[in-house]
């Protein structure tokens, strides 16, 4: 069935009004993709529209290949099976629709390019994005590929040569088109089904305007390129846009941890978000939304490279080679021709093998294959000239009649081809000093396993053992997934030739140690289960989406939104106040730093309008009001000691005052604080090694703070410092437990919870009720504990309390079932709430004083 969100895009257009030109697809190479189909009555269904889920795939060009027929000058597409958007469709669920959205890599005239799309999309299920000439020049040439791509490979534009600097046309341009994949999104989307699945560095904000326009959509985004430290990516001006653009989605795929790691550093420094792992999943928590992160390399397509070594075309090519090359041990490299594929360094590694071992002169060949530039510009010509000219000079040393060191191919070459060259090459040097994945070693690898027909050409017997080699950069994403080969720092000239020498020298038996382990890695995580998994975990990301409520935030490329449970909404003035003044009998706990006092103020100290406030709320006679903090009870009996009405429950619970003149009482629990001699010394320690940290002594607790650290340092260091803690209390009784930019160490059964309990326990006694209104308000991880006791007490007696508001402050994930926005917010919701207290003071004054007006009269008329 054609799905509805289509049938405005599909016009009359015959499809004779194009040809499509006969191609010989590989077999198996690619799962055919299905046209749209009709319902002609076979369907169980009754015809009735069943929709599915469709993956929709975003990149910058469309897995098409297009040419202009010379004879008739219609256009003639064919699928791009070497593309990597077109073989991942077959980790998908059978039967899936995939549609695929990017730009075309011809030149369609503006009054071809609406009759082009309506065929691509009805023949190849592809929606073009047609970008004018000077906009596409902007976007990709000037900033993905001479801005972003050079920052993103970890070399900053200091000069020209080096690549652009920072020009906002060009930023302007990047946004425009990530605007348009937007546009044409929408289009074919289902935003209550589909999965859009976002690829590369050329739409990072792109997710951003996805967001915007439909908060539920279901989102993720593959970054095929590294990505750089965050002492690289902090250079970038337009970095938090980026940043969020990337936070828009639902999962964030990385092809190792070193670059998920970079990226999650860059949201803790620059956006202070903390990342957790739970059961093998990380996940940033971003406005109550749950951000994934993926970490997985991607693999190739089996059945592309399996049909190409059975093709007899192959095995001609390779006998052609073997007689070309005989006698010769070939060492090939596969490589795009740009400045971090490190060409020339493999190529004076291999004049340095030559130079000192006159042995291997005339017996080693290196084939450099080079695929063409993806862009033009003094870089790839500085390049370019670089490669032809060591290759000369090495060429021009050590090269005879009939032998030439170095082969070098400056492409196109064809896939067919490169496998052939994989096939009689002993050895294959990656030699990239920054590459996001690199598939060579893992094509190589496939086509070292052999097949019959292959076997054949190279006139392997039935005892010859499968046997490959693989020297590996140590700064590429495939190199930790290949444990066998023999990984290099490729600036290190000496390491390389060295290597390259243990790859000539080795014994089959360890060759073929090393290909096997290789090759049941490489067969089992191929394209397909890497998509499958992505798309798994996808899913799993998104499957909540319908459980919360969303709230758009922001303007422009700083848009987010907020994801909030249900029934979690914020706390208004004309809920609150109304229930206030219809109680008589109200319980006001309310936490200190974050809540009434904002964490980022130096001075800790209340101010006399804070000050005048509480003491308006617990002039109330109706009103029991407490501060409930980790703070000691000194410096909170000393800065409220002016509220006379005012309780204080201090060090969690630990310590409790019910006003400025009782004595403070302390937990009933048994006290033993010996814990502290083991403690002390391991937090000095954390202390010493982390700049900005300190530690907070309590009578009951001791805190690290780390808040003023570096903060990933910092956070690191809680990390260790809370396991380290665990591990030498593990027979005290105390808990250890991290909060916000804290490590604290507090005796068992001390909880702001229990605190929650014991006043609702004492009113109870005293009064002969508890509370009909009760108010909550708190920020940190703490504060969570009153939130669930109170949550407790409702279950176990839901008519505990009138009125409960429970409130969290910033629309986190939390268990209370309110929230205000800051401190701001709270100072004014209780300011609300005093002003209330002070009409009815005000109300009962008056009341009084028009009685005691009228017994005056009374008493004169009859005295």
């Amino acid at each position: 069935m054609l799905p509805e969100s289509w049938k405005d895009q599909l016009s009359l257009v015959s499809a004779d009004d194009y040809r499509i030109m006969g191609r010989n697809r590989i077999p198996n190479a690619v799962t055919k993709l299905s046209g749209l189909e009709t319902n002609d009555g076979d369907d169980p269904n009754g015809g009735a529209c069943v929709t599915k889920p469709k993956r929709i795939v975003v990149s910058n060009q469309l897995p098409i290949r297009a040419h202009r027929d010379i004879s008739s000058n219609d256009w003639c597409f064919e699928f791009d099976n070497d593309s990597l958007y077109l073989q991942l469709q077959d980790g998908f669920p059978p039967g899936t629709e995939v549609v695929y959205v990017g730009s075309l890599n011809a030149d369609v005239l503006p009054s071809e390019q609406e009759d082009v799309s309506q065929f691509l999309l009805e023949n190849f299920k592809c929606v073009p994005t047609f970008l004018p000439s000077d906009l596409l020049n902007k976007y990709y040439h000037g900033f993905c590929k001479h801005y972003l791509w050079p920052i993103f490979h970890y070399l900053l534009p200091m000069t020209q040569a080096q690549g652009s600097l920072f020009d906002r046309s060009n930023w302007r341009a990047y946004t425009t088109v990530n605007k348009i994949f937007a546009d044409k999104i929408f289009e074919v989307l289902n935003q209550d089904e589909d999965y859009v699945w976002i690829h590369d560095y050329h739409l990072m904000i792109l997710p951003t305007f996805l967001r915007n326009r439909f908060h539920r959509i279901k989102l993720g985004i593959f970054l095929h390129s590294p990505f750089p430290s965050s002492e690289i990516y902090r250079t970038l001006p337009v970095r938090d846009e980026i940043l969020k653009g990337f936070l828009n989605c639902d999962l964030i795929g990385f092809h190792t941890f070193d670059y998920a790691r970079h990226f999650l550093s860059c949201c803790s420094r620059m956006l202070g978000l903390d990342y957790e792992s739970k059961r093998g999943y990380i996940g940033l928590e971003y406005f109550g939304r749950t951000v994934s992160i993926k970490i997985l390399p991607v693999g190739i397509h089996m059945g592309q490279i399996e049909s190409i070594k059975a093709s007899e075309e192959t095995a001609e090519k390779v006998k052609g080679l073997r007689e070309r090359f005989k006698g010769n041990v070939v060492m090939l490299g596969v490589d795009d021709l740009d400045m971090f594929k490190g060409i020339s360094l493999k190529f004076w590694a291999m004049g340095q093998l030559l130079e000192q071992n006159e042995a291997l002169r005339g017996k080693v060949v290196l084939v450099q294959i080079t695929n063409p530039a993806r862009s033009s510009g003094r870089d790839v010509q500085d390049v370019e000239k670089q490669i032809h000219l060591v290759a000369d000079e090495i060429n021009g040393k050590f090269g005879r009649p009939g032998y030439k060191p170095i082969v070098f191919m400056n492409g196109p070459v064809s896939t067919l081809e490169k496998v052939a060259y994989y096939a009689i090459s002993e050895c294959v040097v990656v030699n990239a000093v920054r590459d996001g994945m690199n598939l060579v070693p893992y094509k190589y690898t496939v086509t070292r396993q052999g097949s019959s027909v292959l076997d054949e050409a190279l006139g392997f017997g039935a005892d010859d053992v499968r046997k490959s080699v693989i020297i590996v950069s140590e700064f590429i994403g495939c190199s930790p997934s290949l444990s066998g080969a023999i990984r290099v720092n490729p600036w290190n000239i000496d390491a390389v030739t060295d290597a390259m020498i243990s790859a000539i020298t080795m014994s089959n038996k360890e060759k073929n140690l090393r290909h096997q382990k290789h090759h049941k890695y490489i067969s089992s995580h191929d394209v397909a289960y890497w998509s499958r998994s992505y798309d798994q975990d996808l899913q799993r990301a998104c499957k909540d989406h319908y459980n919360k409520r969303f709230w758009g935030v922001g303007f422009g490329l700083g848009f987010r939104v907020v994801a909030l449970d249900p029934n979690f909404r914020k706390l208004a003035a004309e809920t609150i106040v109304p229930a206030y003044r219809r109680t008589s009998s109200r319980l006001i706990l309310l936490d200190y730093d974050g809540t009434m006092m904002d964490q980022d103020t130096l001075d800790k100290r209340p101010s006399d309008d804070l000050i005048s406030l509480l003491n308006r709320l617990c002039d109330d006679p109706n009103n029991l009001v407490f501060i409930v903090s980790g703070r000691g009870k000194d410096p909170l009996s000393k800065w409220f000691g002016s509220c006379a009405n005012l309780g204080i429950s201090a060090e969690h619970g630990y310590f409790t005052r019910w006003n400025c003149n009782s004595p403070w009482e302390t937990s009933e629990l048994p006290v033993d604080l010996s814990w502290k001699k083991i403690a002390k010394p391991v937090m000095n320690h954390y202390m010493e090694a982390t700049d900005g940290s300190f530690i907070e002594e309590k009578e009951s607790a001791m805190v690290w703070h780390h808040h003023e650290a570096d903060p990933s340092f910092g956070s690191w260091q809680a990390k260790e410092l809370l396991d380290h803690l665990e591990s030498v209390l593990t027979n005290e009784p105390v808990v250890v437990k991290r909060g916000q930019h804290i490590v604290e160490v507090k005796p068992q059964g001390v909880s702001k919870g229990k605190v929650v309990e014991h006043l609702i326990a004492t009113m109870r006694n005293s009064k002969g009720k508890r509370p009909d209104f009760l108010l909550c308000i708190g920020d940190d991880r703490s504060d969570e504990d009153m939130f669930d006791s109170i949550v407790k007490h409702q279950d176990v007696s839901p008519i505990a309390f009138a009125e409960v508001f429970a409130c969290t402050v910033g629309q986190k994930p939390s268990k209370a079932k309110y929230y205000l926005d800051d401190t701001p917010m709270v100072i004014s919701m209780l300011k609300w709430l005093a002003s209330a207290s002070d009409r009815t003071k005000d109300s009962e004054q008056q009341n009084m004083f028009t009685f005691q007006q009228g017994q005056c009269r009374n008493e004169i008329i009859d005295p």
